[in-house]
């Protein structure tokens, strides 16, 4: 079997996504409109999973994570997090958040905790994902990025 790789998505990776998303019944309405970025995991060159990121200076949030149901449960979700995450960091994003309906533990799985949607800062409240496309039924989780502090 071929090794998985990850990488930034490209225009033409957009229907794919998009497809990917809709089976995974993620919303989709905002994708031109938002400025996700996201980036792919590729098998023999297909891709199988997606994840993306909508900034908002030092929040961004976490959004569209998505993997075919025939590749599930071999870790390739919480490779596309932590590259996501990765990036975040490397571009100065200190708080990760995210809404989900249905991936809560496996989001705690990842050092995500759960938090009320008012306590995220009010950019990221004011996205189209907050406001329109989940609903307040959403868990919404947040996880740090900043450096600890030694003790």
């Amino acid at each position: 079997m071929a090794p998985v790789t990850l990488r930034s998505a490209k225009p033409e990776d957009g229907e794919r996504i998009r497809a990917l998303l809709t089976s995974n019944g993620l919303p989709t309405s905002d994708l031109a409109s938002s400025g996700t970025q996201f980036v792919v995991a590729t098998h023999g060159g297909e891709v199988i999973g997606a994840g993306g990121l909508q900034h908002f200076h030092a929040a961004a949030l976490l959004r569209s994570v998505a993997v075919e149901s025939t590749e599930r449960g071999l870790g390739i979700g919480s490779l596309i997090v932590r590259e996501l995450e990765r990036r975040a960091g490397a571009a100065g994003v200190v708080e990760l958040v995210l809404l989900t309906e249905t991936a809560a533990p496996f989001f705690a799985h990842l050092g995500y905790g759960k938090i009320d949607r008012q306590q995220v800062p009010e950019s990221v409240q004011a996205s189209e994902e907050f406001r329109v496309l989940c609903p307040p039924s959403a868990t919404c989780m947040v996880k740090s990025l900043a450096p600890r502090s030694g003790t």
